[in-house]
């Protein structure tokens, strides 16, 4: 079967699906501008999960001006990383992971988009699934019950909703994320209102502050929770844009979109949970459900919409993404159905996560940083090589395994499995069983147990080994391609 779709659409029922998968976009279906990206970006991010983020971070031991430092920082700086991403897709008018096949080759590039996969299925299976508690909660709370048959009835409009934005594609996500933005926007401004009697300052500046090594945990924690899990998706959406787009227009409206919920929610999630520290624990349970506790019962229904409006908003973009990245695996269907295949491998891993696990959290960050090593090293590498280019793609080429990118570029991808084993032993999961084998570069500094243990250096020299060797030594393969 041919990468390239015979047409970008098909209409079914009056509504638009989209067809292109792989493959660069028409020029003549580029259209929009940078500022654009600011509506997707913002729904996908202003998700009131970011609140508990607040719990998560001060779980590190550190202060409440440590934790607002950490971050406004740590969202600043991750999707930075996301935003000079997306400047690939407005010059090359495909998919991330089919742009990063130009740095690890056609086929190299299929290790990359393993990753990518498994990490947008994780998150939209996550976010699905903190939908659905958040549902079931509310609706205890509200004496509807919250059971079985509530969650069942949550888990099918909440996945229903997910896989149908993924389905129809990039027309109907941009449409629906701008009205996703508007609508959660002003109830998170609300919810916020009305949580904030809950804050007590003189509690909040109590708390004691925490050694370099626990910011170092907490700064990283933020960056791979935030903009590192989505930079392998940035150019799925810059690559409608016309190629003369600014390209700093590019990276400061995805920076601002993805940036603002955020920040905002993870600080005043700090306030509300370092003004209680009994959210925390219920916070690891129920991750936005927790957060129902603080609200006068009224305002549940508002705050349940807003609640899963925005954690679909997110799931929507993660599945499309998903389904892409699936396909640069070398899955050869079309692009709805790959969507339609992530999302029952979705629906099992949320059914498990809402209806089996009793801890969200330990097995949460055990995936973050388990495959944040890895898509770190991949957004060294994918950046420096970027920054490496003089031109354009030649995007028919992206295609093709004779091609100017070849086969297989061994550097990048040797770089990569190198980067990610020296990440793996410089990061910890204490609290999951399954990941104890981690951690076994730890020695110099402590070991396991050291104050170290837990600042995941990994991520962060991962990422670091990425870029600087393919910047330093891939020149010149990328100079050979260019001059084809």
């Amino acid at each position: 079967m041919s990468e390239v779709p015979a047409t970008s659409e098909a209409r079914v029922g009056g509504v638009g699906v989209e067809l292109n998968g792989v493959n660069a976009v028409a020029e003549e279906e580029r259209h929009g501008r940078p500022r654009d990206l600011f509506w997707p970006w913002f729904a996908a991010n202003v998700s009131v999960l970011a609140v508990s983020y607040g719990s998560f971070v001060l779980g590190f031991g550190i202060s409440f001006w440590q934790a607002t430092f950490v971050s406004v920082a740590g969202v600043v700086a991750s999707y930075v990383v996301v935003g000079l991403v997306a400047i690939a897709g407005k010059r090359g008018s495909a998919p991330t992971m089919t742009l990063s096949r130009a740095a690890f080759g056609v086929h190299g590039n299929r290790l990359p988009s393993l990753v990518s996969w498994l990490l947008t299925l994780g998150w939209e299976t996550s976010l699905a699934a903190v939908a659905v508690l958040a549902t079931s909660t509310v609706l205890d709370r509200l004496g509807a019950g919250g059971g079985t048959g509530t969650k069942l009835v949550a888990l099918v409009v909440v996945v229903g909703l997910i896989v149908l934005g993924g389905t129809l594609g990039f027309g109907v996500i941009m449409r629906m994320q701008r009205w996703i933005t508007i609508v959660t926007a002003v109830l998170t401004v609300a919810y916020i209102g009305f949580a904030a009697h809950s804050v007590d300052l003189a509690v909040v500046g109590a708390i004691p502050g925490g050694d370099t090594a626990a910011v170092v945990g907490a700064f990283t924690m933020v960056m791979t929770g935030f903009g590192l899990g989505w930079a392998n998706a940035a150019a799925d959406y810059s690559r409608y844009l016309p190629r003369e787009a600014s390209s700093a227009g590019v990276v400061l409206w995805t920076t601002l979109g993805c940036s603002i919920g955020p920040a905002v929610l993870l600080v005043f999630g700090a306030l509300v949970v370092g003004s209680d520290p009994g959210l925390s624990e219920l916070v690891g349970r129920d991750p936005v459900g927790a957060l129902t506790a603080i609200l006068p019962t009224w305002f549940l229904v508002p705050f349940v919409v807003v609640a899963v409006l925005g954690l679909v908003g997110g799931a929507v973009m993660d599945i499309y993404s998903s389904g892409l990245a699936l396909l640069n695996v070398g899955l050869r269907v079309p692009r709805p159905v790959a969507v339609l295949l992530d999302g029952a491998l979705m629906v099992a891993g949320a059914t498990y996560i809402a209806f089996f696990s009793a801890d969200f959290l330990t097995p949460f960050q055990g995936f973050l940083i388990t495959l944040g090593v890895p898509i770190a090293a991949w957004a060294g590498i994918f950046l420096a090589d970027l920054a490496t280019r003089r031109r354009g793609y030649a995007e028919a080429e992206l295609l093709d395994a004779r091609g100017r990118y070849g086969s297989v570029r061994v550097l990048p991808v040797a770089t990569m499995v190198v980067a990610t084993v020296v990440g793996w032993g410089l990061v910890t999961n204490g609290g999951a069983s399954w990941l104890t084998w981690q951690g076994y570069l730890l020695g110099p500094v402590g070991g396991r147990e050291g104050e170290w243990a837990y600042a995941n250096l990994g991520v962060l020299l991962a990422f670091a080994i990425g870029f600087v060797v393919v910047a330093v030594f891939g020149r010149a393969a990328v100079r050979r391609q260019e001059d084809r």
